[in-house]
Parts: C-alpha cells; structure tokens; sequence
C-alpha cells in the first residue's frame, strides 16, 4: 500500500549546511562557452558547493543539527530516534546513524539506522521517522538527509560533473496534540535501476583494478566502473511522466486543490524537468521554489535545503500548507503533503 497517513506528527525546525568551497559552471573548461550557456539554460544550475576531502556527509549534518537544537533548545535526553538519509555513509559498516548518536551526546536509548536513498530519500525518511514516531509514542526525532556526491564523479562527464552539489540537513520532529497529519502516496520501480548507478564497489560487482580505467563512453564523457552514471533520457522520461500523477492522485485522495498548497517543494533534479511538471500540474511559478542555481542536485538534501535557502521567511512566520515530492534513483518516487506552523529555521551554514 503506498498511500497512507500519519497523524499527531509535527515538524519543528528545519537546518541546512553546505561545504564553503564553490564551483561555477561558468568556469566547467571540459565543455565550451557554447555548451556552458546550454547547460546553465537548460538545467538552471549556475554553481555548486564542493565538499574538500576528508569531509563528509555526516559532518556537514552535525553542523546543521548542533545549530537548530541550540535554536529550539531542545534537551537532548528527550530525542528518541534518529535516522539518517543518505548514499554516502561514512563506513561501509556501521550505520553513520549509531556513530551519530554518539556524537550528537544522545542517550543509548535512541532508535538510530540508515536509509540508503537518494532522490525521493527525504520523503521516504519523512514516512518512516514518523510513522516510527508514532508507533512508539517518541516525542522527539531527528531526520538527517544528505550526500557528497561530489566524490563520486567524474570532471570529464560532462553529463553529471556540472548537476550535483554536496549539502546536509537535519529535520526536527515532535509528537503533537494539534490535530496536524502527513499524507504520503510512495512508489518504486526498480526496472530502471540502471539508470543512475554506480556499477562497480558493491557485493554484485566488487572493485577490481579495472573499475578505475576511464572509458570514453561518447564525446565529452569518460567516466570508470565507480563514477557515477547518469541516463539523462531515462530519468527525464520517468520524471515527466510518472511523478505528475502521483502527486494529482496525493491531492485528490487529500480532498485538495493546486490552489490549496501554498508551496510544491520538489527535489532539485534540474530545471527543464521542474518546469515540465509545474507545467502539467498547472501550478504558478511563485508556487515552486529552486535551490538549484546556486546549489545544483543535492540528492536527498534537496527538499530541506530548498526550504531553508528560499522559504526561511515563509516558514518562520506562517502556517503553510505544503507538497514535498522528491524522485530519482531506484527507480523511485515519494510525495507527502503536510503543514509547516511557523517552525524554526537557521541560516544555511556554511562547513569549511
């Protein structure tokens, strides 16, 4: 059943952090000034933020969760599980999600454990942490959602090096008497599997030498067996026609309009992909923020960060009503609609 509705859940605060370390595409010299005008046109992405070595995903959501507790002033005794959303965990084994609880200072108490998703990951990490939350009554939790995706490409694919951005992010949950509820409607389709994909470096096909020899797969694009690979037709296809219907399904089960919903957050796959479906759906442009000129595809974080980067204002002061839908990798695909009561939200922070 991928509908379903979680009550009595609420979200408190929304924190973001991005690497300082910029890259514009203007300056991307593995493509022309022609091809450069083309891709920022045609995607929407201007520049990105690089993560430096050694940083990872976990450290960029410890920022952004240190700062919004400080602002909620949370006692961390209280929170009782947290999940973190990512494809790039700071271990093979163990969960980044236990190694955080430590260091966050949280009681051995709390519920911890990974999520490997990327695109539609925050909304599915939204479904599970609340429907866990309320399932065992938890009165406070922390959602992380985010990715280096930097590391793994390749600067002389000229298909995925200029899309994607690093960035990470902490959601703050609460059990809640006001009547709030979250309505989701969450899809998969692993047939595409391929279609965005790192081949070589799991158990199906382990690293051997060969998975670092690049390969000019056409033009402007090498890459080895652990880049990442990036079917820009296939995903362009599956997001025009399969996230649209979903969420026209979500409103209708939901006894709502285009017009009820304040704002529609989509993940930040890139432009022409946003305005196709902000097209279908008929919605105004003032209705559908972008993160992604001066962020790119930030993967899993994309939501949250879109949130804190263009609606800090927004969210801090009113009672929104709200559509999240993220959608990609897998192949997958989550939308939820939920209301946000003027909660708490940092300025992004930036890690160097």
């Amino acid at each position: 059943m991928s509908r379903f509705s979680v009550p009595n859940i609420k979200i408190s605060g929304i924190a973001a952090c991005v690497p300082k370390d910029k890259e514009s595409n203007t300056d991307y010299d593995w493509i022309t000034e022609k091809e450069q005008n083309l891709l920022i046109k045609t995607t929407g992405i201007e520049e990105r933020r690089i993560a430096r070595k050694g940083t990872t995903t976990s450290d960029l959501c410890y920022a952004a969760t240190e700062k919004l507790l400080r602002e909620l002033n949370w006692n961390k005794e209280e929170i009782g599980i947290l999940i973190f959303v990512s494809q790039s965990r700071d271990y093979f084994l163990p969960a980044t999600a236990i190694i955080l609880q430590d260091r966050l200072q949280l009681t051995p108490t709390t519920i911890a454990f990974d999520i490997s998703l990327g695109c539609s990951g925050y909304v599915y990490g939204l479904s599970v942490i609340s429907s866990l939350m309320q399932t065992t009554q938890t009165k406070k939790a922390l959602l992380m959602a985010g990715d280096i995706s930097s590391t793994s490409l390749n600067k002389r694919d000229k298909s995925t090096y200029p899309l994607f951005g690093d960035a990470g992010t902490v959601t703050a949950l609460e059990l809640t008497t006001e009547n709030q509820h979250m309505d989701f409607d969450l899809k998969s389709d692993g047939s595409g599997y391929e279609a965005i994909i790192i081949p070589d470096g799991g158990l199906r096909n382990p690293i051997t030498p060969d998975s670092f020899v690049e390969r000019e797969i056409e033009k402007g694009i090498w890459r080895c067996n652990r880049d990442l690979k990036l079917d820009g037709l296939a995903v362009f296809n599956f997001s025009i026609t399969k996230v649209h219907p979903q969420i026209e399904h979500l409103l209708s089960e939901s006894g709502k309009e285009t017009t009820d919903i304040n704002y529609f957050v989509f993940h930040q796959a890139n432009k022409l992909i946003l305005e196709t479906i902000r097209k279908k759906l008929k919605i105004e442009p003032e209705q559908v923020p972008y993160s992604l000129l001066k962020y790119g595809n930030t993967s899993s974080a994309s939501i949250p960060l879109t949130i804190v980067t263009e609606l800090k204002n927004e969210v801090e002061t009113q009672k929104l009503s709200m559509l999240f839908c993220g959608f990609g990798v897998g192949l997958s695909w989550g939308t939820v609609i939920l209301e946000l009561d003027k909660i708490k939200c940092p300025e992004i922070i930036e890690f160097s």
